[in-house]
């Protein structure tokens, strides 16, 4: 190969590399993403309300009993939406403790009873037993029920949801508790005629 075309095939890469590089220019250029007014990643939050609380985004099914969520819940959905607790809890019998404690008959149970788990100071002087108002108001929102709580999970808001992990705590239980008549169920039902 003698020097001349040597000096074409160089020639031809070097081409090829301006081209490129030209090219890149232009398409950052033409394409280039704006340029924001403040760095960082905006974060969507809550709005607040003047004094100071989370607006609800459903305040329509916040405010309906347990009970009457209850009618309508689901163990086989509560078993789905309670994989997210299964984390820290167990759900069978004589299952251990993990972080929190086994759950297997928590419904009617004396709060902060499970043998071998030791529970927040703020929890053992709640008292009384597990009702299902108090399990939803604890699912809820831990730390507003029991503040001070070690549970460090953040609540679920949604009352559906909650209703069906209830149902599926009661569900696991040599006793499960019978589930509590709804008022606006029991009413439709005794408006209505014998037939």
């Amino acid at each position: 190969m003698d020097s001349f075309e040597l000096n074409k095939i160089l020639g031809a890469v070097l081409f090829t590399c301006m081209l490129t590089l030209a090219l890149n220019i232009t398409a950052g250029a033409v394409f280039a993403p704006p340029k924001p007014e403040k760095p960082g990643y905006e974060i969507a939050v809550p709005e607040q309300e003047a004094g100071g609380g989370a607006k609800e985004a459903a305040p329509e099914e916040a405010e309906k009993p347990i009970a009457v969520l209850l009618a309508s819940a689901d163990p086989k959905r509560g078993a789905t939406a309670a994989k997210k607790c299964a984390a820290c809890h167990t759900f069978g019998k004589g299952e251990p403790n993990r972080v929190g404690p086994n759950l297997y008959g928590v419904v009617g149970r004396a709060k902060a009873s499970t043998p071998g788990f030791s529970y927040s100071d703020a929890l053992k002087s709640k008292g009384g037993t597990w009702t299902f108002e108090d399990l939803s108001a604890f699912i809820a929102n831990p730390k507003a029920f029991a503040p001070g709580t070690k549970m460090s999970y953040a609540g679920d808001r949604r009352g559906s949801d909650r209703a069906d992990i209830i149902a599926f705590l009661n569900q696991n239980s040599d006793n499960p508790q019978p589930l509590p008549q709804a008022a606006e169920g029991a009413g439709a039902q005794q408006g209505k005629p014998a037939q």
